[in-house]
């Protein structure tokens, strides 16, 4: 037997002969770890709670027949399980056409804000022309001041539109709302111009140098190096501006109150309900507040059930596209 087949014995000594060999120490240091543990996941369950909750409340709601919703005695789970406020809800919402109508209003509403911000977010980040800062402090005063104070002036501007000295009354299409998209004054654009100008800022110069050597122009180093290289951060402002515009209200009601979509039904569910009633009883009906609640809550479930399937499929990709943008003062 050579030195090299004796293996060295390992002595295993308790924690609290280590923690007495410590002097105290190890102790002090396992009591802190398990205690900051303990908090963290103490007040990130009940971050999650509170974001939850009001989700779960409004499922419960929906699922609940009317003597379910009077009942002190239920909380949480129903005694009389019943889908009827789903089926109510769908038809006050006309489910099926307003759902198609804001997919497609929500889809291209989204691909013109992200592509014309991402043209100026790109213009801010590497060319200098007259008054740029000036420009892109509009650009901050676009994200700081809310829309709704300016929304008399954008009624009056599309009602009464002047074109070459014709009036034309331009309210209730999608024109007044893509002109704005275009003009990147729609729906939070002032904050894609600022995400995307930031993520520009930290892009290498170099590969645009080597698109200049080779021939290339703005708008070609633009659409062949700078629109691939910006994935992560346009996934992000598209998910964005998809899920801000699909629960807009104030835009979708001023511009496209002819256009049947899933914000603007459900905040008038209520009302309709009571119409509906009316019809059912044959003699003017107040609905119960109860009911009237859980058939907006079972609406809101409905508006919001795509966005949830979306994000299901795009989590994975959309935590990335954020991990991956950085941002540089």
């Amino acid at each position: 037997m050579t030195n090299k087949d004796v293996k060295p014995v390992v002595e295993k000594r308790s924690f609290w002969e280590r923690n007495e060999a410590s002097g105290g120490m190890l102790l002090n240091e396992t009591v802190k770890k398990y205690t900051v543990s303990i908090f963290r996941a103490i007040l990130l369950f009940g971050m999650c709670f509170m974001i939850i909750q009001p989700i779960l409340n409004k499922i419960s709601f929906s699922f609940m027949a009317e003597q379910d919703l009077y009942d002190t005695t239920i909380i949480v789970v129903p005694k009389h399980f019943s889908v009827n406020n789903w089926r109510i809800a769908m038809n006050l919402l006309d489910y099926k056409t307003s759902l198609i109508n804001t997919i497609w209003v929500s889809v291209l509403v989204s691909v013109i804000e992200v592509f014309m911000c991402c043209l100026v977010g790109y213009g801010f980040s590497r060319f200098q022309f007259p008054l740029k800062r000036f420009w892109f402090f509009c650009v901050i005063l676009i994200i700081v001041i809310p829309p709704q104070t300016i929304s008399t002036s954008l009624f009056l501007h599309f009602r009464y539109f002047n074109f070459f000295g014709k009036q034309l009354n331009l309210r209730g299409s999608m024109i007044p709302y893509l002109m704005m998209c275009l003009g990147c004054m729609g729906l939070k654009n002032g904050l894609y111009i600022f995400m995307i100008r930031q993520f520009y800022l930290g892009f290498p110069f170099e590969l645009e140098e080597a698109a200049y050597v080779d021939g290339c122009g703005p708008f070609m180093t633009f659409f062949r190096i700078m629109i691939p290289g910006a994935k992560p951060i346009i996934t992000s402002c598209f998910l964005f501006s998809f899920v801000w515009q699909w629960t807009d209200s104030f835009y979708s009601s001023l511009f496209l109150g002819k256009i049947q979509l899933l914000s603007i039904r459900v905040s008038s569910i209520v009302d309709r309900f009571g119409a509906y009633l009316t019809i059912i009883n044959g003699a003017s009906t107040v609905p119960p507040q109860g009911y009237a609640q859980a058939i907006l809550s079972t609406g809101v479930l409905l508006v919001i059930l795509p966005l949830i399937l979306l994000y299901i499929f795009a989590q994975r990709l959309f935590v990335e596209s954020l991990a991956s943008t950085g941002v540089k003062m």
